[in-house]
């Protein structure tokens, strides 16, 4: 539930970031690099929290990671793709 609810964040993010990009004029596409270093900091942060806190192994942890991240910033490239016209 906590990893639906992390990816749920991270996809709330990338919507501020739509609305900042067609609000100020940048468009998405200049945008989602900084979206994507900024989650995966976030999905860091998460990944650090599992290993140092919940005692998780990094192996544990790392596929997990990986979903956090990835559908998010998957999203963002995505959503650049579409909205650069």
């Amino acid at each position: 539930m906590r990893t639906a609810i992390i990816i749920a964040i991270g996809l709330a993010l990338l919507g501020v970031f739509v609305i900042v990009g067609r609000v100020s004029g940048l468009g998405l596409a200049r945008l989602v690099p900084w979206f994507v270093v900024l989650w995966m900091l976030v999905a860091g942060v998460n990944l650090w929290i599992g290993v140092a806190r919940a005692g998780y192994s990094i192996s544990e942890e790392l596929p997990i990671f990986l979903i956090i991240f990835g559908i998010p910033a998957a999203a963002a490239i995505v959503l650049s793709r579409f909205l650069r016209a």
